[in-house]
């Protein structure tokens, strides 16, 4: 592009942002450490991580760039870190442009007979991989690691893409004793901010002038001290949601003399500029290459919703999906539709078109997945998926072709992630929630007999529904008859599997159905004249999710779900039923959930019956009930716990 000579004076002008920790001065002090003085638990630590990111002018090219200067040290104090001596560098491309490292340095730091010695990081240890069309990968590991040591990088990225700034990660899953972190960019440049975590960070901003060559730097300094390891845990969608980091998004660009040019200032913005982009709205235009098919699958159908089944259906069982997201096509519908493959734009764009001409109200939901996060304020870069939805009097459904055993408002787990964005021909967009509202259900029947040694053997049936049934036929049809059944066994404790059958496995609209006769030794405790079981055996949980004493983010089950459990146990021949433990009924607060555990014996003594039920009314529970919902696995597993007594007639 032809710039100014002020634009050309303003890049050359450059404040250089000097770090406090000199590369390679690695201390005695560093490498005698034991432990995280402020967390003994962590394995490794952060001593140091520092980061500088600037918009430059290449002068040659007549393009802006973006570089990112990276130094970061970490101290490792066993073998469990050791993984912190690997590190990979993700590089994106797209048209023909990339990212690139440069001036790679790296050492490995330990203390032999109390001197510091360090081994360099050679060539044949860095690798560079192309991961896919958009992302290549640069990955090294460093030499000569053991427990004690320090290990320190540096390298710099540069960037074609000026736009597209990486996020800041202040927080990780070790400690971190400093950090330090800027963000410069030409005054004509304009990037929406937005924080996110639970960490409090306080950015200094200054505006820097060169009076000499009149040109101005926007700022952004961070500086932390001793930010606390983040842990993952169990039920967090994406724990990187929760991670203390800075966004940057351009909202627009402002060069001297012209009209300002807006980028995602707006949800208005935003949806104009996917929809009128050419990987989306002229896909949604394009019928010619289905015309004949389509028609051809509701011929005589007259109801619309039995026409978007019917072509929900074709879509699905014709195209497969490439494992590629995105919400632009990768090469155009009809070139997928003639290829039967696609990715995700390409697929569901084109099951949108056919809906519409269909007669149906039907328009493409912009989603973020749940490993991209969740765009919090208006932002091109925050999508990274399109699904479909139909708009009904009675309500929106919700569709993804990606997967064959996908159902209606049923999508894939990874796309449930807070809300979509609804984008209509006229430009006009509103949100839609992505979590279901009907629940998915999980039925169990059991009929066994225990024998007098502890054994256990009989019949079982599982019947599942909405996305319990979708998992199953995921898991199933992905690893095959035989290895499933081998997984199966194992799942429940080297149980033996026979007369194994499946109902339904291809009917989607209908519950799963699998049923088997198993045997397994050694279930219950024969002591004397007494034995002792507990009454689910291998169906019981083992252990409660939540372990930690408090939790800040919220809990998601991604789907309502409900658990129901029969159980009839015939006890051997000469024992009858002497106790069973006390029934039980337990809610959570705000009709959050509830679990049902009865149990009781024929009266002759020779059945038990128990009945287990366990519902989860919502996908995803506030924190502030996460005491609440703690108490109750706990009390769930201490019920399942408790054990039958027989004793010897």
């Amino acid at each position: 592009m032809k710039l100014t000579t002020i634009l050309v004076c303003l890049c050359l002008s450059v404040k250089v942002f000097s770090q406090d920790v000199k590369f390679g001065k690695v201390s005695k002090e560093e490498l005698e450490e034991k432990a995280n003085p402020l967390d003994s638990s962590a394995n490794a630590t952060y001593l140091y991580k520092y980061r500088w990111t600037h918009i430059e002018y290449d002068q040659q090219q007549e393009e802006f760039y973006i570089s990112t200067d990276v130094q970061e040290r970490i101290k490792i104090y066993n073998k469990e870190g050791f993984d912190y001596a690997n590190r990979i560098v993700n590089l994106h491309v797209s048209n023909n442009k990339e990212e690139e490292v440069q001036g790679l340095k790296a050492f490995t730091y330990t203390l032999e007979n109390g001197n510091v010695e360090n081994i360099k990081l050679e060539k044949g240890g860095v690798f560079e991989i192309e991961k896919n069309k958009y992302l290549n990968q640069l990955s090294f590991t460093m030499p000569n690691v053991k427990e004690g040591c320090v290990v320190e990088y540096k390298y710099t990225i540069k960037s074609p893409f000026f736009w597209m700034v990486d996020d800041f990660y202040f927080q990780h899953d070790i400690p971190v004793k400093k950090v330090e972190a800027r963000f410069e960019s030409p005054e004509y440049f304009n990037f929406k901010k937005v924080s996110k975590g639970y960490l409090y960070v306080k950015p200094e901003t200054e505006r820097k002038s060169d009076r000499t060559l009149e040109c101005l730097r926007d700022l952004t300094m961070f500086n932390l001290s001793n930010v606390p390891a983040l842990k993952d845990e169990p039920y967090v969608n994406n724990i990187d949601n929760y991670r203390s980091a800075v966004s940057y998004e351009l909202s627009f660009i402002n060069w001297p003399l012209t009209p300002i040019k807006y980028y995602a200032t707006t949800w208005e913005d935003v949806v104009k500029t996917i929809y009128e982009s050419p990987g989306f709205g002229d896909e949604l235009k394009r019928n010619s290459y289905y015309k004949e098919d389509v028609e051809a699958l509701f011929s005589g159908e007259s109801q619309p919703l039995e026409k978007a089944a019917k072509i929900f259906n074709y879509v699905k069982s014709n195209m497969k999906w490439n494992g590629f997201a995105g919400k632009y096509t990768q090469e155009g519908v009809k070139k997928a539709y003639l290829r039967k493959e696609g990715n995700v734009a390409d697929i569901n764009l084109m099951l949108t078109s056919m809906l519409r001409y269909a007669g149906l109200n039907a328009n493409p939901v912009l989603v973020s997945t749940r490993d991209n996060g969740i765009p919090l304020f208006p932002t091109l870069d925050g999508y990274n998926y399109v699904i479909c939805a139909i708009e009904t009097p009675e309500g929106t459904i919700l569709l993804d072709a990606t997967t064959s055993h996908g159902l209606p408002n049923v999508l894939p787990v990874r796309v449930l992630n807070w809300e979509g964005r609804i984008v209509r021909e006229n430009k006009s967009s509103s949100t839609v929630s992505l979590y279901p509202k009907e629940k998915s259900v999980n039925v169990v029947s059991l009929l066994a007999n225990l024998t007098e040694s502890g054994d256990l053997e009989g019949n079982v049936r599982f019947s599942r529904s909405n996305y319990f049934a979708v998992n199953y036929r995921n898991d199933y049809f992905g690893s095959g008859h035989d290895v499933y059944i081998e997984d199966l066994e194992n799942k429940f404790g080297n149980i033996h599997i026979s007369d194994f059958k499946i109902q339904n496995e291809k009917d989607i609209t209908k519950p799963v159905i699998e049923s088997f006769k198993f045997s397994l030794e050694n279930q219950a405790d024969v002591i004397s004249n007494k034995i002792y079981f507990s009454p689910l055996f291998f169906l019981k949980t083992k252990e409660n999710p939540f372990k930690l004493e408090k939790r800040e983010f919220p809990v998601d089950f991604s789907y309502p779900k409900s658990d129901k459990y029969k159980l009839v146990i015939q006890v051997p021949e000469n024992y009858k039923v002497e106790s069973t433990p006390e029934s039980v009924q337990m809610l959570l607060p705000d009709d959050l959930g509830q679990f049902r555990y009865v149990v009781n014996s024929s009266p002759d003594g020779k059945i038990v019956h128990i009945t287990f039920e366990t519902d989860i009314n919502q996908s995803i529970i506030p924190s502030i009930y996460y005491e609440h919902l703690k108490a109750y696995f706990s009390k769930l597993i201490e019920k399942q716990s408790e054990q039958i007594v027989l004793t010897k007639v």
